[in-house]
């Protein structure tokens, strides 16, 4: 099994740490909230073995990356991290992209953006942009999203900071019922343990302009051209699982969809054995 290590990587005016397996054609893992690089630690000593260079940053804000000068969370500077990563790793038109919850959405646009770059796609909990009139306009769904608008609020930093950060335990035990995160957990409360770092995983939440002119904006939320596989948890307690079984309807032809058995929303942590072999068949 290949060692996973750690180093840096200078891309788009940040400094991203990095854990990295492999070697070969770039395969770029990112994160979502509230969790870290770790969340892909069955999946890069696989792809590494199946022959990439898989690579997992900890996003912009996320200790020990440093926070953005721009202080900027919204998806077009997520993108622009994610062109630059592709550049700044040696990436080429072999490279394929995974990402999970906000990495999920960062891959999406970023794939969108430049599909030159990209070759195959793998996105993990949030289904794509074309179902968010739908996921918005459901009751049931709206009440399971109600951390959104609260991040907005002012009393969120202090709310989520509290009891050693108890907010992100619920949380997680709500989004995937019965797992055991306490190893996540340790890893998420260390990146965001500063009030910056709580403040950057936050600033994802609050940033309603992409910052983008309108046809950059477009481009963004268009549907990827790459052949995507997409993955969601029968019992994902953040997004219900009638909509990733719509998944596939909204992506580009050639694509998949699969509902996970016995997992919520960290299929690749709770179901390893499954979902990396998916992953790993699908960008092979």
């Amino acid at each position: 099994m290949s060692l996973i290590k750690r180093s840096t990587v200078s891309a788009n005016g940040i400094e991203f740490t990095v854990l990295e397996a492999g070697s070969g054609p770039l395969a770029l893992c990112l994160h979502g909230f509230p969790d870290t690089p770790q969340t892909w630690k069955h999946l890069l000593p696989a792809l590494a073995a199946a022959g990439f260079r898989a690579v997992a940053p900890f996003m912009r804000g996320y200790a020990p990356t440093s926070i953005p000068p721009d202080d900027s969370y919204d998806l077009g500077a997520l993108v622009a991290d994610v062109t630059a990563l592709h550049r700044a790793l040696g990436g080429d038109e072999d490279a394929v992209l995974v990402g999970h919850d906000w990495g999920a959405e960062a891959a999406y646009g970023a794939a969108a953006a430049e599909p030159s770059q990209w070759r195959r796609l793998v996105t993990i909990a949030v289904p794509p942009l074309g179902l968010d009139e739908e996921i918005f306009s459901d009751y049931d769904q709206l009440r399971r999203l109600s951390y959104l608008f609260f991040f907005k609020t002012p009393h969120a930093d202090a709310v989520v900071a509290a009891d050693e950060m108890a907010y992100l335990d619920r949380l997680w035990e709500d989004w995937s019922p019965g797992y055991d995160a306490r190893d996540e957990l340790r890893a998420v409360k260390q990146s965001l343990g500063s009030p910056a770092n709580l403040a950057a995983a936050l600033g994802y939440y609050r940033t309603d302009e992409p910052g983008l002119d309108p046809d950059e904006h477009e481009a963004l939320l268009a549907c990827p051209p790459q052949p995507t596989l997409y993955l969601h948890g029968a019992q994902d307690g953040c997004i219900d699982v009638r909509f990733g079984r719509r998944a596939a309807a909204h992506l580009s032809p050639g694509s998949q969809a699969h509902v996970v058995e016995g997992a919520g929303h960290f299929p690749q942590l709770e179901r390893p054995d499954v979902v990396t072999g998916l992953i790993v068949d699908w960008l092979t």
